[in-house]
């Protein structure tokens, strides 16, 4: 399975069998497939990071919201060249000169906002949209500008430039209510009391078998012992203690190791591990806690309901700017009780809300192995 850009692949070596009771997780759903509880904390982290909502709009360094721009106010074009144009030549003449003015002036608005997020997060609502429709407004000169000095005339005859100020200051006034809206999505008004909530809900038989696990491991080997407790108590300080917006491919893969290995520890050889990673794509942003539950969930319906065990191989490389993780775990001969899925349409939310439209998220059944692959930008 290694190919030759991987730069580091291991299998986990088999370890003793089970010390602690078996999990009694057989009767959970996929809903509470994380030892955190639901994995949908997208609509939480802006309130663990103490960042206003609202400053948030101006995050507009997207290709889907520079796209979805741009289709906006294309479209509102389309509609007002209308009623100026008496057939379907003179709308496509009209609209393509229309056009040629929109375009820049869209870009600089959104390439203007972008640089400036963070200086205009921290301002009060008011004078955001203040910043907002001035933008506009100076954006639709802008454009007209460039059209005048082009020799583009068809829309110019006599029309004073207070109208390309102010259609720039209502098509931004428009954009930047859409752009509110979306951030908004992301902080629901009872984000505070459900991510505590969240957090409270360390799955208990997790935790149980853990510690049993290092109760009977602790008369025959205390170093394993140590290290066991070390990696369960890194992965509740990361469940519980605030996170920032996004962490690095390699810091998730750090943690999906140390919950790995406790799960090494209680599966003994029934739980085989292959890594195969690409320093390379360990550089790119993901949303924190993003791989624990794809692996969790890797173990409860690949290699739990198997009395043979099964296999769990965890590969990240580099293809054309981009990083690509995947997740194949091998299926038992019985299927395992079947989820909600809700863990996975968790993790494509989170994804979906940092990255847009450039992140990829798909799962696939592929004969006797379950896949899931998540392309993200470097």
């Amino acid at each position: 399975m290694a190919e030759p850009h991987s730069k580091d692949a291991s299998v986990t070596s088999s370890r003793p069998a089970s010390l602690g009771p078996e999990s009694t997780r057989s009767g959970d759903s996929l809903q509470s497939s994380s030892i955190f509880g639901p994995t949908g904390f997208g609509p939480f982290e802006a309130v663990a990071r103490g960042q206003p909502g609202p400053g948030s709009a101006f995050d507009v360094c997207h290709v889907g919201v520079v796209l979805r721009a741009l289709l906006f106010v294309h479209i509102s074009l389309a509609v007002g060249v209308s009623f100026a144009s008496v057939d379907i030549r003179a709308w496509l003449t009209l609209l393509a000169v229309a056009a040629s003015m929109a375009l820049p002036a869209v870009l600089l608005w959104l390439v203007v906002a972008c640089l400036l997020k963070r200086t205009l997060a921290r301002w009060s609502t008011a004078a955001q949209w203040v910043a907002a429709v001035g933008l506009g407004a100076v954006s639709g000169g802008f454009g007209w500008g460039l059209q005048a000095m082009g020799g583009l005339g068809l829309l110019g005859g006599g029309v004073p430039w207070a109208a390309p100020l102010l259609g720039g200051a209502a098509l931004a006034a428009a954009l930047f209510y859409w752009l509110t809206l979306r951030a908004r999505a992301r902080l629901p008004a009872d984000t505070t009391a459900r991510l505590a909530e969240l957090q409270s809900r360390i799955r208990p038989h997790f935790l149980f078998n853990t510690l049993n696990t290092a109760i009977t491991l602790a008369r025959l080997d205390p170093a394993r012992t140590e290290h066991l407790l070390e990696d369960l108590a890194e992965l509740f300080r990361v469940a519980l203690t605030e996170s920032g917006e996004s962490v690095t491919l390699a810091d998730e893969v750090a943690l999906a190791k140390r919950y790995l290995a406790i799960e090494q520890v209680r599966f003994g050889e029934r739980l085989q591990v292959s890594w195969e990673l690409d320093d390379d794509a360990g550089a790119a942003r993901v949303p924190p806690l993003l791989l624990q539950p794809l692996v969790e969930n890797a173990v409860r319906h690949g290699v739990e309901p198997a009395a043979d065990g099964g296999v769990i191989r965890i590969r990240t490389r580099v293809k054309r700017a981009h990083a690509v993780v995947s997740i194949v775990n091998t299926l038992p001969k019985q299927a395992s009780r079947p989820g909600s899925g809700m863990a996975l349409r968790n993790v494509r939310e989170r994804l979906r809300l940092m990255h847009d439209v450039a992140a990829q998220f798909e799962t696939r059944l592929e004969r006797d192995v379950f896949r899931v692959q998540i392309v993200i930008p470097l």
